[in-house]
């Protein structure tokens, strides 16, 4: 439990996958199956098996809804808000997600280093414009915010979901940061180049 693989992912106990409780141990290994590796927050997250599963049905509600949001303006989303939160996992993991749905090698970057210079259309720069405001100063989001989101077409369930997204990410960037939660390698060259 304490090798360096184990310390490399997390400052905390991270569990062998063979005593996870038999939902857990299933859920990573269908993630394993089809990314060809887990992804280290499975199982940073691991060792509080309740908060592991809330957190996952929260993120997977949000992130996984099949309408609304596009797969890549909700990964959008979640590199620029976890960029401006300096967190390094969401930012890695998330922005090869990005790049592989986006087919785009820089937009994460872009988003990630400084959301204001990236090229975006006048939609993803008022979706991004107000997730950047719900995950850094959401205090000052009012009726001006919500009725920019609306001249771009977006609806009240997009809308929602835009804030949702950014204030669940700002959660996961914390405790990813407070862990010490480091990216898989795996993550840093995904949808960069073109697969041969």
């Amino acid at each position: 439990m304490n090798d360096k693989r184990h310390d490399a992912i997390s400052r905390f106990p991270v569990p062998d996958l063979g005593a996870l409780p038999a939902d857990i141990r299933e859920k990573i290994l269908a993630v394993q199956e089809k990314a060809g590796f887990v992804p280290n927050v499975f199982l940073a997250l691991a060792h509080r098996p309740d908060e592991f599963r809330a957190f996952f049905a929260y993120h997977d509600a949000l992130m996984l809804r099949p309408a609304g949001l596009s797969k890549a303006e909700r990964e959008m989303i979640v590199v620029a808000t976890s960029g401006a939160n300096h967190c390094l996992y969401c930012v890695v993991a998330h922005g090869a997600i990005l790049r592989i749905y986006a087919k785009d090698p820089e937009i994460a970057d872009r988003l990630a280093v400084n959301p204001g210079k990236a090229r975006l259309t006048p939609r993803q720069r008022a979706m991004i414009d107000y997730a950047m405001k719900v995950a850094t100063a959401s205090d000052t989001v009012g009726p001006d915010d919500h009725a920019a989101l609306y001249e771009q077409g977006f609806d009240a369930d997009e809308i929602w979901d835009i804030g949702a997204i950014a204030a669940f990410f700002a959660m996961s960037n914390r405790l990813a940061n407070m862990a010490g939660m480091q990216p898989n390698t795996e993550f840093f060259a995904m949808g960069r180049l073109p697969k041969a």
